[in-house]
């Protein structure tokens, strides 16, 4: 699992990807695909979008903002596209996307596995669960308003998806890898790339086991226990940070949520996430009454990832060279026609132009 180290603002930029160079950001991306897979194979696609640096470097590469917010969804959707072409063909496939399209991930799924003879039951959950976590295990004010879900014919996969603060104007960008996942709800990101929160709440942390432990066992109570304790909280004198994980809380309202996670009887912190309906005020209530009952605090931790490769559309570091750009794309295209023509010249070509740029 890759470490979280650093952190990277990704300002929230609104507006439109002009036509003709999001056309050729979906055909560097077909070519960059194709060249992958030929020569390393499905695996290593998924690994390397699930590197937030890789992934970064991809959508400066293809010519977006190399700092925004839209460079994620825009990369994204040029994939998407690219797959949608290549992807029967190659073993790679995409699914998801901004908005109202993320919500028809589990249905994309299904259909795409269920056509190469997939078993989508384990991708879907996978899908289902990381936006859980992200939205409501990981609680640091982000949003989460695309999920883009990539997958090979083993079943492998992986998840980049983003959450916007509006009122901050900022991005968070989350990675997610099948690959060495041991669990859901222990450390399972493979980076967290976007701007630093001043307070959150971590429940997937190493050091939360105590918070996962309590929580189940706090939501197999009666909800009318669970309430009468939530109202007692709300009239202690709390640290900084508890007034804060109790704004807009209101146990009442929350007695509905409890009625469904009491008659789950989730036995454990992945179970109980998974419980419909149990969203980031439900839990929230939960993780301060676990700390206040049993003494199990939640991890406040907030680490991320930056990224930079090189400028694109907003005229940084320079204007898109659109001639280069088509040239580039011509060249690549070719190598990998040649490459699965058998004849892989161009492509091995290609990849020694790194060590060019070794130092001595």
């Amino acid at each position: 699992m890759a470490a979280r180290t650093g952190y990277a603002d990704l300002p929230l930029h609104s507006g439109h990807v002009p036509r003709g160079l999001f056309l050729r950001m979906v055909r560097l991306s077909r070519a960059i695909l194709l060249a992958l897979v030929e020569e390393f194979g499905t695996a290593e696609v998924l690994r390397r979008l699930a590197d937030p640096h890789w992934f970064q470097a991809l959508g400066c590469l293809l010519g977006f903002d190399w700092h925004s917010s839209g460079l994620t969804t825009t990369t994204c959707g040029a994939l998407r596209a690219a797959l949608a072409e290549v992807g029967p063909e190659i073993g790679l496939f995409a699914a998801g996307g901004k908005g109202a399209a993320s919500r028809e991930t589990p249905k994309e799924i299904e259909a795409q596995a269920e056509r190469i003879g997939l078993d989508p039951a384990p991708l879907v959950y996978a899908s289902r669960l990381s936006a859980k976590v992200d939205s409501a295990a990981l609680q640091d004010g982000f949003q989460i308003y695309h999920h883009a879900f990539f997958f090979d014919r083993e079943g492998r996969w992986c998840v980049v998806q983003q959450g916007m603060r509006e009122s901050a104007r900022r991005a968070r960008r989350y990675h997610w890898l099948s690959e060495g996942l041991e669990s859901f709800v222990v450390e399972p990101h493979a980076a967290v790339v976007g701007a630093r929160a001043d307070l959150v709440l971590n429940l997937v942390a190493r050091e939360a086991a105590p918070a996962r432990e309590a929580i189940p066992e706090l939501a197999r109570r009666p909800p009318d226990r669970v309430v009468a304790e939530l109202m007692r909280l709300r009239t202690l004198k709390l640290p900084e940070r508890h007034a804060l994980l109790l704004s807009d809380l209101d146990p009442r309202r929350l007695e509905g949520v409890f009625l469904r996670t009491y008659a789950a009887a989730a036995p454990d912190f992945e179970r109980l996430l998974g419980v419909p309906g149990l969203g980031a005020k439900g839990l929230r209530a939960l993780a301060l009454l676990a700390e206040l009952l049993y003494g199990a605090p939640a991890s406040f931790r907030d680490p991320a990832r930056f990224a930079f490769a090189h400028g694109g559309k907003d005229g940084t570091p320079y204007p898109l060279d659109w001639a280069t750009y088509d040239r580039t794309l011509a060249v690549l295209e070719r190598a990998v026609r040649q490459a699965r023509l058998g004849e892989r010249e161009e492509l091995a070509a290609l990849r020694r132009i790194p060590l060019l740029f070794r130092p001595p």
